[in-house]
């Protein structure tokens, strides 16, 4: 499992390289297909991870109908500790490769080592997901898993994060933008998330930059981010070694969010894919859940390290 998990990490490289290679045509008519690799690794479209293979027992498999016809796979994972109360939950939105099921070790380390909730959404055209990617389709998406979570007895009630990884953290990043007003989301944690798609392009695959205007999936993050004024508070976790989304791109983010209370956490040796196994990596979302969520309102603000080994997060 170790093994497969690792070079499901390595994915989103080769779809790099593969876009610097492409001509304008292809990149105009196949840039869903490039954007949304949906099919790495192989079988990925038929080879879902399901909790039980990572020893999780709480849990349930989901299919989540949207407004359009979709029918949107998730698991939702419940706390499985008292720690946090059993009193957040937390909406992941996953980045541009593999499923939903490649991430249960993440979901694994939040509902149980830090008590939190999770829905673990599978975009359209993912997975066991039906239909097919789009920026406009992924926000579709978002608001149903959230109006899913809204309505579900269990968790209406919970302080609501959103958690979004690459990818993930600018459909976090519009849902927020879309539903600040209603006052039921208590935090937005972002990783390793580009400023827009275009301005992606010249920076990480540097052949295609005078082609990047023809790009249709915008995913604008620098411009949505602006828009968001409530306040909630913002964890920016940001891997310096990313070889895909430049560092600088979140630390613009970061800065030009207007929100009064955001936090800036860095990993000197985080990569694209990896930062999540860095050291203090969960300690710092833990801190950010006690402090700024729950505004400490917990026995025990000060427990002791929740980092996760390598070892034990890809197991």
């Amino acid at each position: 499992m170790a093994a497969n998990f690792f070079s499901y990490l390595r994915l989103p490289v080769l779809a790099s390289s593969g876009l610097a290679a492409l001509g304008s045509g292809l990149l105009y008519f196949k840039q869903n297909e490039i954007i949304y690799p949906r099919n790495l690794p192989a079988g990925a479209r038929t080879d879902v991870p399901q909790p039980k293979d990572f020893q999780i027992e709480n849990s349930e498999s989901l299919q989540l109908q949207t407004p359009d016809n979709e029918s949107l796979h998730a698991y939702f994972l419940r706390a499985s500790s008292i720690i946090l109360q059993q009193n957040v939950t937390v909406l992941m939105f996953h980045g541009n490769a593999g499923n939903v099921g490649h991430r249960l070790p993440i979901g694994k380390v939040l509902s149980e080592s830090l008590g939190c909730n999770v829905l673990m959404l599978e975009y359209r055209g993912y997975g066991l997901s039906t239909g097919s990617p789009s920026e406009s389709g992924l926000a579709i998406d978002a608001q149903t898993a959230l109006d899913y979570i809204r309505n579900h007895d269990e968790l209406r009630d919970t302080k609501l994060v959103i958690y979004g990884q690459s990818l993930g953290g600018a459909v976090a990043i519009r849902l927020v933008a879309e539903n600040q007003t209603k006052g039921d989301i208590a935090g937005v944690i972002l990783e390793n998330t580009f400023t827009s798609i275009r301005k992606l392009i010249p920076t990480a695959f540097p052949p295609a930059k005078y082609i990047a205007r023809l790009c249709h999936q915008l995913w604008p993050s620098e411009e949505t981010i602006l828009g968001i004024t409530a306040n909630i508070p913002m964890l920016f976790l940001s891997g310096l070694k990313d070889e895909i989304v430049p560092a600088h791109m979140m630390k613009t983010l970061h800065d030009i969010c207007k929100v009064d209370h955001k936090v800036w956490k860095t990993f000197p040796n985080g990569h694209h894919n990896d930062t999540v196994a860095e050291s203090g990596y969960f300690d710092a979302i833990w801190a950010f859940l006690v402090q700024d969520v729950l505004s400490e309102k917990v026995d025990n603000p000060d427990r002791e390290s929740v980092d996760v080994s390598k070892d034990e997060l890809w197991s």
